[in-house]
């Protein structure tokens, strides 16, 4: 079984789409000018702010490389360097003359075991076999011409996606499904040693909690995964389960197609579908976003034509007009949020706040008046505030 057989179908055909849209076309294309007149110089960067690991300083570290270059059928130098840091982290960098660089947390390299090691270091190299780096989401998200909605949330649900090929990437390389849970526990929760025992099966009834009691997160999971780049940890879990059962790392098992059906089921967790949904707490949603969205551009004062621009690219074409009142629907607000509140469950509430963040940063900017009607409007649907500033400024990037 070689890399390509084992991609995530929902990241290959999203990764199509997006490399062919004209935004990151015409992106690309600037960052392909820039790195030809030296603007980058990840290699001098990594030097001047990290150590490089050499096969004298770190033999282990780089057998592990060797293997999981070597299943991934990679053929292209490879650089290892650690930085310091508390927070367990890894990244893999575009290559950059013809070399590719992985960067490691120190607490990680220390914390980690031989096999969670290798897990990382696949799931990093697995960035770099399906060319996610050729979607610049980083650049594209934080960059002075952000891009409009449609092409944001599907840079979001691609994001996601990518990190599930990149796990099997890892699990590949590791073919050790409870050390790749363990790694994955580590780097959800920070614990290490013996302060707490780790048992998957409870890790993964997080899942099932979320499935029975109306998709409701976990007790004690961290809501902000939810709506970030990156799936929810037990999710990752479960998609690398189904991946080990199937017939892609386990001879008789289930059939690729069947694997992907579940993966998408799983991963619909993280995005539901409220704007064509027929229900009624779908249809609250939709009434709520709507009445939001035209509350935070009005609080800076008056809407702008980039705003309503923005405004009927999420909702549809001739949906802002003449003839709507915003002062109606600021009045009619705080009654469409407390129908909210009574018929959705916490992560459908935060999937209305996270896609309201989205068009209030749509244009390239939060006003502080802006801010606060967000806040306001999380308080009424009891989310933290915290989950505005992560979806607001929290990192996109793969890693």
């Amino acid at each position: 079984m070689n890399a390509s057989d084992i991609r995530c179908d929902n990241d290959s055909a999203l990764y199509q789409k997006l490399l062919a849209h004209p935004d990151i076309v015409r992106v690309n294309e600037e960052l392909s000018r820039m790195a030809e007149k030296g603007r980058f110089g990840v290699r001098r960067r990594l030097l001047a702010t990290s150590v490089r690991l050499s096969r004298v300083m770190a033999p282990q570290v780089h057998a592990i490389a060797d293997d999981c270059v070597a299943r991934l059928a990679l053929d292209i130098p490879l650089e290892l360097y650690v930085f310091p840091g508390p927070q367990f982290n890894a990244a893999c960098f575009k290559p950059e003359d013809g070399r590719l660089f992985i960067m490691f947390s120190s607490s990680l390299l220390e914390a980690f075991d031989e096999k969670e090691l290798r897990f990382v270091m696949g799931h990093e190299l697995g960035h770099h076999v399906y060319a996610h780096h050729d979607i610049p989401i980083g650049y594209l998200l934080r960059g002075e011409s952000r891009p409009d909605v449609p092409l944001t949330l599907d840079l979001f649900a691609w994001s996601r996606y990518a990190e599930i090929s990149a796990d099997r990437a890892g699990a590949h390389c590791t073919n050790d499904l409870d050390a790749v849970a363990r790694a994955l526990f580590k780097l959800a929760s920070g614990l290490v040693g013996d302060v707490v025992n780790f048992d998957l099966e409870a890790f993964l009834r997080q899942i099932d909690e979320m499935q029975v009691v109306g998709a409701e997160p976990g007790e004690g999971a961290p809501r902000e995964d939810w709506f970030s780049t990156h799936p929810f940890s037990p999710l990752r879990v479960r998609a690398l389960q189904l991946y080990h059962e199937s017939a892609l790392a386990t001879d008789g098992g289930m059939p690729k197609d069947d694997l992907e059906v579940a993966v998408q089921r799983l991963m619909s967790l993280m995005e539901p579908n409220y704007l064509e949904g027929q229900t009624s707490s779908a249809e609250a949603m939709r009434r709520a976003l709507f009445a939001a969205a035209v509350a935070v551009a009005a609080a800076s004062g008056e809407i702008s034509e980039e705003e309503i621009e923005v405004f009927e690219k999420f909702f549809g074409k001739g949906s802002f007009s003449d003839k709507l009142s915003v002062e109606k629907l600021g009045r009619e607000l705080p009654a469409r949020l407390d129908q909210v509140l009574a018929e959705t469950s916490v992560p459908q509430r935060m999937q209305l706040l996270h896609d309201l963040c989205v068009i209030a940063r749509a244009e390239g900017r939060v006003f502080e008046s802006e801010r606060e009607v967000l806040d306001d409007i999380a308080d009424k649907l009891q989310v933290p505030r915290r989950f505005i500033c992560q979806t607001l400024d929290g990192n996109p990037e793969l890693d």
